[in-house]
């Protein structure tokens, strides 16, 4: 292996014992390689990687960085680092669930352009815009910007400032699947400048790509030596073979204990129209994200909502859970009620299971992982009603159910995000929803996560009366039980 290195920690020990690794962190970053750090959800991943950048000072040990060919050593200059949760950078503090949709309240939010700024090299500039199409988005305010859209915006003010070292936290999640082989592929020849170092932080095989050159696996907050990427990928399938044949067991038994739930006592539609939109068009200024759209969804019915980035898929769901305001100004009927006649927000929610990227983003709620999931019973963005003992015996099922029953007592704030999305997800099932909506629920999952989630998805699905809406850009992800699809083209 090459001597040279970009950042090597020896004996890192991080100064906050709260966030401390097992082990003290022994590693060397080769300069001419590209790097994968892989491991499943709250492994220590995030922990390295502030440590890596300085982010987590250490209490004992050291870490030399070395940043040739450029001049500046400064690794605030040379490091660049997208994280899940950074998305409107600054204006995240302020964010609120349903904002994105609340035209009236983003003016003082700066767009696309503004936030990207000037850069002296226009050539690459150039190449970035074309390359994921954001001259489409470059007047949009970001907040308007799909959870996609604000992938790759994040990714291109990131390239623009050429840095050395480039970290990436599970680039490819909300991206569809082109957007994903463009992505593939730029990085692909950015690791061939010689002037840049990725870093991808991935807890998905099938987010390794080829061009990466060595893996760091991390598991139970413990740092692995460093790897090539075909000793990895053999460790991995070997492993990941007889993890499923553990597995199978488990989900038996998570199927056999939901199917035994009992039925909910009200049945919210005399007929089998759940939803039904007429006509729908949906516009902010100039721009169109929904036109003329006719969909009806009967009881029972299991539905795929794919399409390109920025095609109103999010858009589609505000609309069918009342948080976008133009919800009201559209010919829409939920379990056989028209919109707009005298029924409360409350009443459309009290049947609706949901999560998604936004809600994820707005969730800053500093509270114990169970109020979190208890606030799903009343739909609120926090715990406002104590529930009752049989109420806290109903989360602490769905808690088990996805794994997290131990967490039930740890801040959502403390918890890794994919623990915090597994958590939104036993929120959104709590109350036995007859109609789920699942906004790319798998969204930065591990592998083993992921499955385990498709089994709950489809034992929930087999239940009487239970219709499923879930938006993803992985087939692979599609549950067993889906029977129609619904695939949105992006309005020019």
């Amino acid at each position: 292996m090459n001597s040279s290195f970009t950042i090597r920690l020896t004996d890192a020990v991080a100064r906050n014992p709260q966030i401390q690794l097992s082990k003290p962190v022994n590693l060397s970053l080769p300069a001419d390689g590209h790097i994968a750090i892989v491991g499943p959800n709250a492994c220590g991943k995030t922990l390295l990687t502030d440590m890596m950048t300085g982010k987590s000072p250490l209490v004992s040990g050291r870490i030399e960085y070395d940043f040739t060919p450029l001049n500046t050593q400064s690794a605030y200059q040379n490091i660049r680092y997208i994280a899940f949760r950074d998305t409107y950078g600054s204006y995240d503090a302020n964010y609120y669930y349903q904002q994105r949709w609340n035209a009236g309240d983003q003016g003082d939010i700066p767009t696309v352009r503004e936030q990207l700024g000037s850069v002296e090299n226009i050539t690459h500039q150039h190449r970035l815009f074309s390359l994921f199409g954001i001259n489409d988005l470059i007047d949009k305010p970001i907040i308007q910007l799909s959870s996609g859209e604000l992938r790759k915006f994040q990714l291109v003010r990131a390239l623009l400032t050429s840095p050395r070292i480039l970290i990436i936290d599970n680039p490819f999640i909300g991206l569809d699947a082109s957007t994903r082989v463009l992505l593939t592929r730029l990085l692909g020849d950015l690791s061939k400048m010689g002037t840049i170092q990725l870093i991808l932080v991935v807890s998905m095989l099938d987010d390794v790509p080829p061009f990466i050159t060595h893996v760091i696996p991390v598991e139970n907050r413990c740092v692995g030596s460093l790897i090539s990427r075909a000793e990895w990928l053999k460790k991995f399938q070997e492993e990941d073979v007889q993890k499923e044949i553990t597995n199978r067991t488990l989900y038996e038994d998570l199927k056999e204990r939901i199917a035994s739930l009992p039925a909910p006592a009200d049945d919210v539609t005399p007929n089998d129209e759940i939803i039904r939109l007429q006509n729908v068009s949906i516009c902010y200024g100039r721009r169109t994200i929904l036109k003329d759209l006719d969909w009806v969804v009967h009881r029972n019915e299991k539905w795929i909502l794919s399409g390109e980035n920025g095609a109103g898929k999010s858009t589609l769901l505000s609309l069918i859970c009342a948080d976008n305001p133009q919800s009201y100004a559209c010919d829409i009927s939920l379990f056989g009620r028209k919109r707009g006649s005298g029924e409360s927000i409350w009443e459309i929610k009290r049947h609706i299971g949901y999560v998604s990227p936004e809600m994820h983003r707005a969730y800053l709620k500093n509270l114990p992982t169970i109020d979190i999931v208890a606030s799903g019973l009343h739909d609120s963005i926090g715990l406002y009603r104590r529930p009752c003992p049989e109420q806290i015996e109903i989360c602490l099922f769905w808690m088990d159910i996805f794994g997290i029953a131990s967490l039930k007592d740890t801040s959502f704030l403390q918890l890794s995000s994919g623990e915090q999305r597994l958590a939104l997800l036993a929120r959104a099932f709590v109350k036995d929803p007859s109609l789920l909506i699942l906004d790319e629920p798998l969204h930065g999952l591990d592998t083993f996560n992921r499955r385990r989630i498709k089994h709950i998805i489809e034992a929930f699905c087999q239940r009487p009366n239970k219709t499923l809406i879930m938006v993803t850009h992985y087939e692979s992800e599609y549950p067993a039980v889906i029977t129609n699809q619904l695939f949105l083209t992006r309005n020019q």
